[in-house]
């Protein structure tokens, strides 16, 4: 994103003397360009200039020689009386009567770095005499900054936080791709001047149009065009020479692009990216000793090599567009990605003198391409991707040319070669009454050809009621008459539309389904679960981990054509397989207690259902095709969830706590169903992956319908995952739970006003039995005793195995709660419903009454 220094801004466009940073994100906000941070000012506190006016050197125990030196930093800094601060330093680069930059106690360096009074080296040290890297102007860090040096000078004592650039905020904007321009000084002064009627001057302008002789040869071309548009349209280069190519940039445009977050190297690198940060167009340096004409651009050759100025040896693709030049035969060796990146053979370096300045403008599908192609994201692709304009070539080469000149010495060559072929954008036409139609603010024609002369577009009138309008060159997203409207829109402020909330349409609200499962979502969120969502993608290792067998279901999976990461290509075929990584990551974070639970679309595809067709753009499909695409989407159900690790109950003084186990998630099951009004029932199962043999309940209706799986996880399972021990889960499909649960209301039943009865049963039954049938039979037995339906709860509330009962069996022991709805029931109908209840589990199981 870029960075927007104030006194950078300035240059271009008229601001006030207080402007903040917050103040012109607020002014900025209303033409489109977001904030997207304030970077404060890199020191604070007191930074002065000050002079040596005293240097001792004093050598050390350790070998290492010091300055204990006296520093005069004006009438307000010095010490009581006038003396001149005392201040230890460890540089040698410097003598008395320098100027040097002074950080006094209470300023505050990058780092951060505080500087207060201390004692070192027998002295107490009254501040600090700064190196470049102190103040994060730079790496340098093996001597302090001699004014001089860098060519400035101030009075002792000067602020040397304005002197250096040093006290500025710097505000981070969001540009959206059709902004393209805004990635520049010149672009954010324009938008700041149509938000505030500030005065802008375009730094761009005049363009020079005087016609020089051809000076290094240039050819354009490319044989090959993307959707028909040639990589590359105008190519301007310019020869500069005698050049001190790789002394460094002065101090103010390092601290500049530092502020913009680019790291100064050389003064030709740093001039080409200064002029792009400033005007927006991209510019490339070259030695021109290492160059042999004609420079060709043209597309790669199948097996070409690059090796670009990070050092990697690049294989190009045939849609690449290359800079060439012509050593061995014209356009014979590569020498830069057009527009990413330049060559490793042709770089300024440190014995460079003479240079060859290219600013071009490049196709940005080509160039996106490319750069998306080799993963190589530059600032000049940013900004050709995104549109530069075509008129900026001279201008940008002619500013870095004065530039280098101006730093590095040399002269520019009477010489310039322009290749252009670009062509004026379209024109549009615009109804002018549209913007207010389609914006629903009554704009007059005057205020829409205003807007549209303050973004740079000519305006004339092709008839009544219809401009013929231009777009401005810097403005390639300008192509279709909404573009326009939306300008209209943006300038005159979005503040002026008016909010219209369309009006409710009478409707019956959520449907029964909906409003189930949201209930479900309550239900389970009020038993202690913290609901998730996780993405649908997988991978196969995922599937492994759950342990499941090869000729699973689950793992006919459908395979994404462009995953967002290769390890996850896959859609989901469970919902467990992506919450149990919610849970692994929440415990691998200290969270080691976890209750989650997912509503949401699983995909299972079907064998042998092909995929969808690939059809044309521009026309509508037939139904035939419709309906194969339709035929070719799997079936994608809605799956409910959970995982319970750790405790579910937290220890503190009441107790130990306790630890969540398989009947956790078999009742969180059951509470699915129960909020559905589906009667359910267990039936243990031992095989199913990723539950654990034996501590596995499968869940179903009462015809047998399979709905879903819940229980104790394997052991195997949960250490992949890295949960804690007796980790338990459960899955239901909630589209086959709310298809089979009744949908009709339900009928109340009449309370009754009579009391209560309880009678408790313990059951001895085989081991191997489950509970959940013992449990049936109980509520079997008591609906039929001869006291009739007057069962109102049935419980298991205690399992015993021990020396009381038989060796391979357990007691089971139920509360039942009997109550009639017209008399109070007798010990004698309670006793029957008792011994209806052994009668039936004895039938089924050959169960005793436990003495």
């Amino acid at each position: 994103m870029p960075r927007v220094p104030l006194s950078w801004l300035g240059e271009h466009v008229e601001l006030p003397a207080d402007l903040t940073a917050a103040q012109l994100a607020a002014d900025l906000v209303k033409v489109g360009l977001e904030e997207e941070a304030v970077h404060a000012a890199a020191v604070t506190g007191p930074l002065v200039v000050g002079r040596v006016v005293e240097r001792t050197p004093e050598p050390q125990k350790n070998g290492k020689t010091i300055n204990w030196c006296r520093v005069d930093v004006g009438p307000a800094h010095n010490e009581p009386g006038g003396t001149p601060r005392g201040i230890v330093c460890g540089a040698h680069n410097f003598d008395v009567g320098d100027h040097v930059v002074v950080a006094l106690p209470g300023a505050v360096l990058p780092g951060p770095f505080p500087i207060a009074s201390r004692r070192t080296y027998g002295h107490v040290s009254d501040g600090m005499i700064c190196s470049a890297r102190e103040l994060g102007l730079g790496e340098d860090h093996s001597g302090i900054i001699v004014l001089s040096e860098i060519g400035l000078d101030a009075p002792v004592g000067t602020d040397a936080r304005e002197l250096l650039g040093l006290g500025e905020e710097v505000l981070e904007i969001n540009v959206t791709p059709d902004r393209g321009y805004c990635f520049s000084m010149r672009g954010v002064a324009r938008e700041y001047a149509h938000s505030t009627g500030a005065t802008f001057t375009d730094p761009a302008l005049p363009e020079p149009t005087d016609v020089r002789p051809a000076g290094f040869a240039v050819e354009i071309d490319d044989d090959a065009p993307i959707h028909g548009v040639p990589g590359a349209d105008r190519f301007v280069a310019q020869v500069v020479r005698g050049v001190r190519a790789n002394d460094p940039s002065p101090a103010w445009m390092q601290r500049r692009l530092q502020q913009a977050g680019m790291r100064p190297i050389s003064l030709a690198v740093d001039v080409t990216n200064y002029v792009m940060l400033d005007l927006g167009q991209p510019l490339h340096a070259y030695d021109l000793a290492t160059l042999t004409a004609p420079i060709v651009v043209r597309r790669a050759r199948a097996g070409e090599k690059l090796r670009t100025l990070d050092d990697q040896v690049r294989t190009l693709d045939p849609q690449d567009l290359l800079i060439t030049d012509s050593p061995d035969g014209r356009g014979s060796r590569p020498i830069g990605l057009a527009a990413v990146m330049g060559g490793g053979e042709t770089e300024v370096s440190a014995s460079t003198t003479d240079l060859l300045l290219e600013a071009a403008h490049f196709d940005p599908v080509s160039v996106a391409r490319t750069a998306r192609r080799h993963k190589l994201p530059s600032e000049a692709s940013k900004r050709f991707e995104r549109g530069v304009d075509p008129r900026l070539p001279r201008v940008a080469v002619a500013r870095a040319a004065a530039l280098l000149v101006e730093h590095g010495g040399g002269t520019v060559d009477a010489e310039l070669t322009d290749v252009d072929r670009t062509t004026p954008p379209a024109s549009i036409e615009l109804d002018l009454d549209h913007p207010g139609r389609l914006v629903g603010v009554p704009y007059t024609h005057d205020e829409v050809r205003d807007v549209l002369t303050q973004i740079g577009a000519s305006v004339r009138d092709a008839r009544t009621g219809v401009a013929e309008v231009t777009p401005p060159t810097w403005r390639p997203d300008l192509t279709v008459a909404v573009d326009l409207v939306e300008e209209v829109a943006r300038l005159r402020g979005y503040d002026a539309i008016p909010s219209v909330i369309p009006p409710a349409p009478a409707g019956l609200g959520l449907t029964w389904a909906q409003r189930a499962r949201r209930a479900i979502a309550d239900a389970l969120a009020e038993a202690g679960l913290v609901e998730v969502l996780s993405y649908p993608f997988v991978g196969t290792e995922q599937l492994d981990a759950l342990g499941l067998p090869d000729d699973d279901e689950r793992r006919r999976t459908v395979r994404l054509v462009n995953p967002l990461s290769d390890a996850q290509p896959l859609l989901r075929t469970d919902l467990l397989v992506t919450l149990l990584d919610t849970a692994r990551r929440n415990v691998a974070r200290g969270n080691v207690d976890v209750c989650v639970y997912e509503i949401g679309l699983v995909t299972r595809p079907v064998a042998g259902s092909g995929a969808a067709p690939a059809l044309p753009g521009g026309v509508r499909p037939s139904q035939e095709e419709l309906d194969a695409i339709a035929a070719a989407v799997p079936p994608q159900p809605r799956h409910v969830a959970g995982v319970l690790a750790g405790r579910v109950e937290p220890a503190g003084v009441w107790g130990p706590g306790r630890r969540a186990d398989h009947t956790d998630a078999i009742a969180a099951a059951q509470r699915v169903a129960q909020v559905a009004g589906l009667p359910v029932r267990l039936v243990a199962d031992a095989e199913r992956a990723p539950w654990h043999p034996g501590r596995c309940a499968r869940v179903e209706t009462l015809d047998g319908v399979v709905l879903g799986w819940a229980g104790e996880l394997h052991p195997n399972v949960v250490a992949a995952h890295d949960l804690p021990a007796r980790a338990a889960a459960f899955e239901l499909d909630l589209d086959a739970v709310l298809g089979a649960a009744p949908t009709d209301a339900l009928q109340a039943r009449a309370v009754s006003t009579f009391p209560v009865a309880k009678e408790d049963v313990a059951l001895v039954v085989p081991a191997d039995v489950p509970a959940a049938e013992v449990l049936d039979a109980v509520r079997t037995g008591a609906a039929a005793s001869p006291a009739g339906d007057v069962v109102e709860d049935v419980r298991l509330f205690d399992v015993y195995e021990g020396d009381q009962v038989p060796a391979g069996h357990r007691s089971l022991a139920f509360a039942l709660r009997l109550r009639a709805g017209d008399r109070t029931l007798t010990a004698a109908e309670t006793a029957a419903v008792r011994d209806a209840v052994v009668v039936e589990a004895a039938a089924r199981f050959g169960a005793t009454l436990r003495a």
